[in-house]
């Protein structure tokens, strides 16, 4: 069992940078590769970005590619998301996800955070 919780969200104006930590209980942490998801009002979740158990592999949506970076501490149990150039667009509730097997889609990832709430205004 791992229970994820996501912090750092929060309003910001078009052109900032937000960074979210996702926590990790538990001491199998680094044994899940992890992923970062968002959801907008009136859409389906949606993925942005994921990363390896052992942090060497990641890869983005294509709506964030450059400006998002994901990365981990496996000694903390955190994952991070490091937001950048951010706009409008990328008003979301922020997920974090945990997955025994990389590659097997949203439906792959066995727990989740309750999320946090980002929100861009132009």
């Amino acid at each position: 069992q791992v229970q994820l919780v996501e912090s750092g969200g929060g309003l910001v104006q078009a052109g900032d940078s937000l960074r979210l930590s996702c926590a990790a209980s538990g001491r199998t942490f680094s044994r899940y590769a992890m992923g970062w998801f968002r959801q907008a009002p009136g859409k389906e979740r949606e993925f942005v970005a994921d990363i390896s158990r052992s942090g060497g592999s990641t890869y983005y949506a294509d709506s964030v590619k450059g400006r998002f970076t994901i990365s981990r501490d496996n000694a903390k149990n955190t994952v991070y998301l490091q937001m950048n150039s951010l706009k409008p667009e990328d008003t979301a509730v922020y997920y974090c996800a945990a997955t025994a097997t990389l590659g097997s889609g949203i439906r792959g990832y066995d727990y989740w955070g309750q999320g946090t709430q980002v929100t861009v205004s132009s």
